[in-house]
């Protein structure tokens, strides 16, 4: 009872990976099978967005499998299928974009953003501290007074 309860436990945290890639999408050859899986660890699943299109079961992304396969057996090198797909479905179909050009806009904008906001909380920290808006004084007679008066109302 306690073994079944433990390989079942087992079984359910540690489910057995399903990759996506059919049996009738796998080229004959070893060396271009291999290439055909590399390219298809860097490209995004258009469907599902943070697969590669080799671990999503979409039928784009089976699209693109025999798409980057059927680009492969015409000789095109690594970089050409590529190429290719970033030219049919833009540089989102990359896994890792690129970090230069106009990308490199997108990359840089958040660090400087952070940068940013640091430095203006800094700087209203500090006019704070210089003009004493954080110094709270006691109240003064006149409003003791008017508290007790509240107060005592009660």
């Amino acid at each position: 009872m306690k073994r079944s309860f433990l390989i079942a436990v087992f079984l359910y945290l540690f489910p057995l990976v399903a990759f996506s890639v059919e049996p009738s999408e796998i080229l004959d050859d070893p060396a271009l099978e291999e290439r055909a899986r590399e390219i298809s660890k860097g490209l995004r699943c258009l469907v599902c967005q943070n697969e590669s299109i080799d671990d999503s079961n979409a039928s784009l992304a089976k699209d693109l499998r025999v798409l980057v396969r059927e680009r492969i057996l015409a000789g095109d090198s690594d970089a050409e299928v590529l190429n290719f797909v970033v030219n049919r479905y833009g540089e989102f179909a990359l896994l890792k974009p690129s970090s230069s050009g106009s990308n490199l806009v997108l990359w840089l904008s958040g660090p400087f953003m952070l940068f940013l906001a640091i430095i203006i909380s800094i700087s209203f920290i500090r006019s704070n501290q210089r003009f004493g808006r954080n110094n709270h004084s006691s109240l003064s007679e006149v409003e003791k007074k008017e508290l007790e008066k509240i107060i005592n109302d009660q």
